[in-house]
């Protein structure tokens, strides 16, 4: 019987001891979890261990390989520099040991999930009506990056947080290193009409960047006393967060990383969007291709090529034909 990979989840670190607590325990709940499989955590700076202390971990306990996954909200920044560098350094000092290295976590939809929930326990208790939403508007706040494309990423998780879920909108801002920041972000909330808006923060767990956007939140509301303004909290280590993170792990065991298809209308039923899940696709016809048959169908004249369930890419049979 083949044993498994280990899994190593790496952590950027923070100078609040109470979310590298809660990293860490994290990760031990992870092992309780897996029995049999080994799992150790390390950070890339700022809190110990170093990540060089949870691969010597492993190689102790006789561990020759292992996947990596980035215990990060996007795929840019440090989880495509950082990290890889750090492993490859760790492979220089055990040469005996392979790894493979996992996808981030991004705006998965059970993470999304996640985020209405909290959006949903700023609003209160008490049960909800489509119109709470409408008057809604949410400030979803990144950590900020020197990397537009992490930034980028942050865009990506507020518009799926706003396809669908019934809100006025969810603006984007950014807590350091990026624009707009926080109280500017909230001004724009101001200038596009909100009456109401929630804070969420794009964190995994506390420290000092989410508590630095309360106190911003909490300067700027109480300069306008006019707009109802709430915080929501972090995405916690909740049961969808544990399940994501061996998601990622058994792809990278699989090998299985080739497309990120995780917020695919024709693979995830999306709020609003679950009659599209498992459709038949049809392929895009050129009006001067004489391979086709010269009709077009569908929205602007053409069908929506994607192919999904009508050819097979890598494991799960989840198609992309352009």
């Amino acid at each position: 019987m083949t044993t498994p990979p280990a899994l190593l989840i790496a952590g950027h670190g923070t100078r609040d001891e109470a979310g590298a607590e809660a990293f860490r325990d994290f990760v031990r709940e992870l092992g309780r979890r897996n029995p049999g499989l080994p799992v150790a955590g390390g950070f890339i700076e700022l809190s110990p261990p170093p990540l060089a202390d949870a691969v010597a971990e492993l190689v102790e306990q006789g561990v020759h390989h292992f996947a990596a996954v980035p215990l990060m909200l996007v795929s840019a920044g440090h989880a495509k520099g950082d990290i890889p560098a750090a492993l490859a350094r760790e492979k220089e000092r055990h040469p005996a040991i392979s790894y493979q290295y996992g996808r981030p976590l991004g705006p998965h939809p059970s993470l999304l999930k996640v985020l209405e929930r909290r959006l949903d326990e700023a609003l209160g208790a008490q049960p909800r009506t489509p119109a709470d939403r409408a008057e809604t508007t949410v400030l979803l706040v990144g950590r900020g990056s020197t990397d537009p494309d992490a930034n980028a990423e942050v865009h990506k998780a507020a518009r799926l947080l706003w396809e669908g879920r019934g809100f006025a909108g969810v603006e984007t801002a950014f807590v350091s290193l990026a624009a707009p920041d926080v109280p500017s972000g909230l001004d724009r909330c101001k200038k596009l009409g909100a009456r109401r808006i929630v804070v969420l923060p794009y964190f995994l767990f506390t420290g000092i960047l989410p508590d630095r956007v309360r106190m911003q939140t909490e300067g700027w509301a109480s300069a306008h006393p006019e707009i109802e303004v709430l915080s929501a909290d972090v995405i916690g280590p909740t049961d969808e967060l544990l399940e994501l993170v061996m998601e990622r792990y058994r792809e990278a065991v699989e090998g299985n990383l080739r497309m990120n298809c995780d917020s695919c209308v024709y693979r995830i039923a999306l709020p609003g969007f679950e009659d599209k899940v498992g459709l038949p696709q049809q392929p895009h016809h050129h009006p001067d291709d004489p391979s086709g048959d010269g009709h077009v169908h569908g929205e602007h004249g053409h069908a929506h090529g994607h192919g999904h369930g009508t050819q097979h890419h890598h494991h799960d049979g989840h198609a992309h034909a352009h």
